[in-house]
């Protein structure tokens, strides 16, 4: 392990390492609201595509990847020229919401993206530099636009910290939003799983709306993430999301698409929509689009352009650095086709990690799309879920009956796995599905070398929590 010369002489003089007091510093001048520091305490100070150096000179394999946010990993090399470019050339890097020709290129980039016919009629707005706030806009779009106030949403979404954002997902702490069952094979709200679990979500849905004692109004619109992330990688099936786009198309419901962490790549297909070929009314977009550095917009259909000047605003929807390093993202991302190259890679990798789950009872679900990916754990010894069965009529599989999640299992599993220098993120309902995020640039080589870390940490924790339970 590499030991940095200031590390070398606080060593010798008996004073901690400087990572260490670092690390101290922010314990004590952060709020308790941090949580990426608790679980993953390093000091990073270089990086480079999957690659981090922490400040106590060790390397870590990044699957958290800004929560999905470096598309191209770490310092790619087109995204520093493009800041480099804006930089040098004496350009203002925050102008409101001028127009300028970092902007229009980025916009320029970013239409081209968009789902056929969708960008020929397509207004966008520039938001604060946060998916939360283009949530934000979004839900204020589509309730200025039908004069309508309520939003449906779903079981374990996550949209944003924002209230507004907040209040649409899964651990809103009242009720604003209606919810309904989003369709998830390994724990079926209907206990049945399949094509069979996503038709009774969609009837759910339908009858919720058409029901005049429901309890559910006609509302404002439909906010959905096309995989959920947060809610535990949980892809939505192509034909329920092709339900959801004719059962709002039919009521004149808007229909929000979250593509936050979805998007550039990520899943497979250049926006996770593409999977099912639908066109969302909204698209609410942020993350990577950035690349790296903070940008966040929606994009929408003209005729829900009905917003007065200044109905959305904020000072930092001018970032150009972002825009320019967007623009490359977008680009390079579209030209040398890795959402295709996602698509193959996380294929592979998730066949690989389903050979875990048949050596590991405690591996309960291995999940997701493209390099979006989730290992779920549990408590195999532990019964199982009962309220998750369903029969064999059903067309429920009896082997794949869910067993309790297990979170202390999970936090060992992701503690094993820094240790073997792998950084990933928990996430799911309970906190028990290990997250991989990688940047779509990872190589057959460094993936591989992610299974084998995560295949190793969670045989070592495994073991441990055996002879401990």
């Amino acid at each position: 392990m590499a030991v940095t010369e200031s590390e070398a002489d606080s060593t010798h003089r008996g004073t901690p390492p400087v990572h260490e007091g670092i690390l101290r510093r922010q314990s004590a001048r952060e709020s308790a609201a941090r949580t990426y520091a608790r679980a993953l305490p390093i000091v990073p100070v270089r990086a480079r595509g999957l690659t981090i150096e922490g400040a106590d000179g060790r390397r870590y394999l990044d699957c958290l990847s800004g929560a999905g946010a470096l598309a191209l990993g770490h310092n790619h090399p087109v995204v520093l020229e493009a800041i480099r470019k804006v930089l040098d050339s004496g350009a203002p890097l925050s102008v409101l919401d001028l127009a300028t020709p970092v902007k229009d290129a980025f916009t320029t980039e970013l239409f081209r993206t968009l789902p056929a016919g969708f960008a020929d009629r397509a207004r966008v707005q520039f938001c604060g530099p946060a998916g939360t706030d283009a949530v934000e806009a979004a839900l204020k779009l589509v309730r200025a636009a039908t004069g309508r106030s309520g939003i449906l949403a779903f079981t374990g979404a996550y949209h944003g910290m924002t209230a507004g954002a907040l209040a649409a997902s899964g651990g809103a702490p009242d009720l604003q939003v209606g919810r309904l069952p989003y369709p998830q094979d390994y724990r079926c709200p209907f206990g049945v799983g399949g094509p069979r679990g996503a038709e009774l979500a969609a009837r759910w849905t339908e009858s919720v709306l058409d029901d005049p004692k429901s309890g559910v109004p006609r509302p404002a619109g439909m906010i959905l993430e096309p995989v959920q992330g947060e809610g535990g990688v949980i892809p939505a099936p192509d034909d329920w999301l092709r339900r959801m786009r004719r059962v709002t198309a039919d009521r004149s419901i808007p229909l929000i698409a979250d593509e936050v962490q979805t998007g550039v790549g990520r899943t497979g297909a250049f926006w996770a929509i593409d999977h099912s070929g639908i066109t969302p009314d909204v698209m609410v977009l942020s993350k990577a689009i950035g690349g790296s550095l903070p940008l966040a917009v929606i994009v929408y259909r003209d005729e829900l352009d009905v917003w007065q000047p200044g109905a959305h605003a904020g000072t930092f929807r001018g970032n150009q650095l972002a825009m320019a390093a967007g623009t490359a993202t977008l680009a390079y991302v579209r030209e040398n086709g890795l959402a295709e190259r996602a698509a193959i890679l996380g294929t592979r990798m998730m066949t690989q990690l389903r050979q875990l789950q048949d050596e590991f009872a405690c591996v309960g679900d291995v999940r997701g799309r493209g390099l979006m990916i989730g290992v779920e754990l549990v408590d195999p010894v532990s019964a199982s879920v009962p309220e998750a069965r369903g029969s064999e009529a059903d067309g429920w599989d009896s082997a794949t009956t869910p067993h309790p999640a297990d979170p202390e299992l999970a936090a060992a599993v992701q503690r094993e796995c820094l240790d073997r220098g792998l950084i990933v993120e928990l996430g799911g309902r309970h906190n028990t599905v290990v997250r991989l995020l990688p940047p779509l640039t990872i190589s057959d080589e460094q993936a591989s070398a992610v299974l084998d870390r995560l295949a190793d940490a969670v045989t070592a924790a495994n073991r441990d929590h055996q002879r401990t339970g």
